[in-house]
C-alpha cells in the first residue's frame, strides 16, 4: 500500500511538473509574441479562395444586414453593368469591394441601420473622411485620376481611359466630392472603384504577376491603397479587420468569401476572371 502511495505521489509530481512547464512556456511565448497569429481569418479562408469556380457558403447570409444589402445593391444593377463595360472589371468584382465596406458600416452604425438603411433598403453613403458607398478617400480619388493621365505610371491604362474622369466644372474639388457622395446616383462611386481595380490589375500584369483571378487580393489592395501595392509572386489576403457579431474578418477575406459564394449569383454571376 505504501509502495502504491509513493508511486502515485511520484506520478502526480511528474504531472504537475509537466503542467507547470507548459504554463511557464506558454507565458514566455506569449510575452515574446510567439503566439501572435496575423491574418488568421485569411488562412482559414484559403479553402474557398483556392477553388475559384466552386460556390461556398457566405458567413453573413440571411442576416438582416445582408438581406438589406442584397435588395439595395440590386437597384444599382444597370449602373454596375455600365461601369463594368467601361472599366473591364466584372460586376461581381465591384460588388466584392462593396460588401466589406457596407457590412462594416451597417454593423458599426446600428441605430442608423435600423432607422434608415434596413427599412429603406439603401446603401450607406459616407461624407466625412471617406466618401460615398465605397468609402473612397480624397487622396485615393485624386490618385486614380492622376494615373489615368500619367503615361509613365505603372497604373496607366492607355489613351482610351485618359478622359474617363474629366470634370465638367471649374471647381474640381467640389465636383469630385459631390459626384462620389451622390446618394441618388452611385455611378461615380462604382466608376472610381472600377478604375482603381483596373489600374492595380495593370500594374501587377506589367510586373509579370497577374492577379485578375484573385478577388481577395484585389480587395485587399483596394483597402490598403496604391502605396501598398507591390507586385510579387505570393500576394497575401488581408486588410483592415472588420468585427461582426463577435467574429473578426479581414477586408480581403470577406470580399473573397462573398465572391466565391452563391449569394447574388442570379444577378451578378461568378465568372472565370473578375
Amino acid at each position: 500500500m505504501q509502495r502504491l502511495t509513493r508511486t502515485l505521489a511520484k506520478v502526480l509530481i511528474v504531472v504537475f511538473a509537466i503542467v507547470g512547464f507548459l504554463l511557464v512556456g506558454g507565458y514566455i511565448a506569449m510575452r515574446a509574441g510567439l503566439t501572435n497569429i496575423d491574418n488568421a481569418i485569411d488562412r482559414q479562408s484559403e479553402f474557398f479562395l483556392s477553388k475559384p469556380m466552386e460556390y461556398s457558403r457566405f458567413p453573413l447570409a440571411h442576416t438582416p444586414e445582408w438581406v438589406a444589402f442584397r435588395q439595395a445593391v440590386a437597384k444599382d444593377k444597370t449602373i454596375i453593368e455600365q461601369v463594368s463595360r467601361e472599366t473591364g472589371v466584372a460586376p461581381r468584382m465591384l460588388i466584392a469591394l462593396l460588401v466589406p465596406e457596407q457590412m462594416r458600416l451597417f454593423h458599426s452604425n446600428r441605430p442608423i441601420f435600423k432607422q434608415i438603411f434596413e427599412p429603406l433598403k439603401i446603401l450607406g453613403s459616407q461624407s466625412q473622411f471617406s466618401w460615398g458607398i465605397f468609402g473612397i478617400k480624397d487622396e485615393t480619388a485624386r490618385a486614380v485620376e492622376e494615373h489615368l493621365r500619367d503615361t509613365a505610371s505603372p497604373f496607366y491604362l492607355g489613351k482610351q481611359f485618359e478622359h474617363a474622369l474629366d470634370f465638367k466644372t471649374n471647381t474640381p474639388d467640389q465636383e469630385r466630392f459631390s459626384r462620389i457622395i451622390d446618394e441618388h446616383d452611385h455611378t461615380y462611386g462604382y466608376r472610381y472603384a472600377g478604375l482603381y481595380v483596373a489600374q492595380i490589375k495593370k500594374q501587377w500584369e506589367n510586373a509579370g504577376f497577374p492577379i485578375a483571378d484573385r478577388p481577395e487580393i484585389l480587395a485587399t489592395l483596394w483597402n490598403l491603397g496604391f502605396e501598398k501595392s507591390k507586385p510579387n509572386a505570393a500576394p497575401k489576403s488581408g486588410g483592415a479587420p472588420i468585427d461582426i457579431d463577435g467574429t473578426t474578418y479581414s477586408f480581403g477575406a470577406l470580399a473573397g468569401a462573398f465572391y466565391y459564394s452563391d449569394e447574388l449569383v442570379e444577378i451578378f454571376p461568378l465568372q472565370e476572371t473578375p
